[in-house]
């Protein structure tokens, strides 16, 4: 199945010249979604990690189904302030200004080895957040994961060092 095709194109949203790549069109179809995850397993088949992080939202759609299909724990990162037992922090860059994500510090032990998954990768600003929690925690980063990679916008560079895989990959073309 070309996943590529199953993605709904909104331009101008959330801002002008922003063309927003939804996936929700591949989520309410089951053959789309079962393929997608699938797919995302066929690419870390032969990686080897112990656990899942994902960020909210959509880091959670992929992340834990993926958890499930390839027999691994699951760990979630959340905005600040939305777990409920100790935490520790990492901040990244917005367009304008900055925002957090926290994880829980029992979620990763050290040495484990930790597959980050998100369903898009553009500047890489959360991606990068989500491998300094893994580290700060003790782990190391076996991977990370996404959906959907935008080319041109730089994420892939900001995040050398890493291994990073994704199974579509969309050039940013402006509207």
């Amino acid at each position: 199945m070309d996943l590529a095709k199953e993605l709904r194109h909104i331009p101008d949203f959330p801002h002008k010249g922003i063309d927003f790549i939804d996936i929700t069109t591949v989520l309410k179809k089951a053959d789309a979604f079962r393929e997608t995850i699938d797919q995302m397993a066929a690419l870390v088949r032969d990686m080897p990690y112990d656990l899942i992080i994902g960020a909210e939202s959509r880091g959670f759609i992929l992340g834990a189904p993926l958890a499930y299909a390839t027999g691994r724990g699951f760990a979630p990162v959340r905005k600040q302030g939305k777990l409920p037992s100790v935490t520790i922090k990492a901040q990244y860059a917005l367009e304008y200004g900055s925002d957090s994500l926290e994880i829980h510090v029992d979620a990763i032990q050290p040495g484990m080895k930790v597959l980050v998954v998100d369903d898009l990768l553009a500047t890489g600003g959360t991606a990068l957040a989500n491998c300094q929690l893994v580290e700060a925690l003790g782990g190391q980063v076996a991977g990370v994961l996404f959906f959907i990679e935008l080319i041109g916008l730089g994420g892939r560079e900001r995040l050398d060092g890493y291994p990073v895989l994704s199974l579509v990959q969309v050039r940013e073309n402006p509207v």
